[in-house]
């Protein structure tokens, strides 16, 4: 919970006694490689916290596999519409690695809003967050290049690349695999 509990102190400043009862309400769980925490079509029921490893959200469009977000070390993630509203989920979101998480379910996350306004700002934060990086994302496609998609992700999360799969990557890039190792190896070729 240690982690956790840094990663909340970092944006809001809360009692020690508050924070563990905050806390307390997350239950560690373990995820194998390949195992899913949720299925597209299902409605969310839980907020994660990723205390180590890689979980990806991803769909099939036009029966290709499209990996819409990677989720890493230190973060939280989840179906942000269905987990809210408790519509159906779009997102399969599965663990890239194996995956150490925390999880709390949408009951215990809502009566902590209502007993904690600490908890509400760090609900916010996680809200805002997601919609800076859907709007980013946005952007990103529609403005800038291979080379600088793959350039912020490089200086973002550069251990990102050691543990997920390229065609993840690229597929959360907007490119293609091919299109990935080329900027990689221009990447090394440029640094050697």
């Amino acid at each position: 919970m240690k982690q956790l509990e840094a990663c909340i102190l970092e944006h809001v400043s809360i009692e020690k006694n508050k924070l563990q009862q905050i806390t307390s309400k997350f239950t560690p769980r373990k995820l194998k490689k390949g195992s899913y925490l949720l299925k597209a079509g299902a409605r969310c029921q839980e907020l994660v916290f990723i205390k180590e490893g890689y979980l990806r959200m991803y769909d099939f469009a036009d029966g290709k596999e499209i990996t819409f977000w990677i989720g890493s070390t230190g973060s939280f993630l989840t179906s942000l519409s269905s987990f809210i509203f408790q519509t159906p989920n779009f997102w399969n979101i599965q663990a890239i690695t194996d995956c150490e998480i925390l999880v709390i379910n949408r009951k215990d996350h809502f009566d902590l809003l209502k007993k904690y306004p600490q908890w509400m700002e760090v609900d916010n934060l996680i809200l805002a967050k997601a919609f800076a990086l859907l709007e980013q994302s946005m952007f990103s496609q529609l403005h800038t290049t291979a080379q600088q998609r793959y350039q912020s992700l490089l200086e973002r999360n550069p251990n990102i690349f050691k543990f997920v799969p390229l065609q993840y990557i690229a597929s959360m890039l907007g490119i293609t695999p091919e299109t990935l190792s080329r900027l990689r190896k221009n990447k090394a070729s440029i640094t050697s």
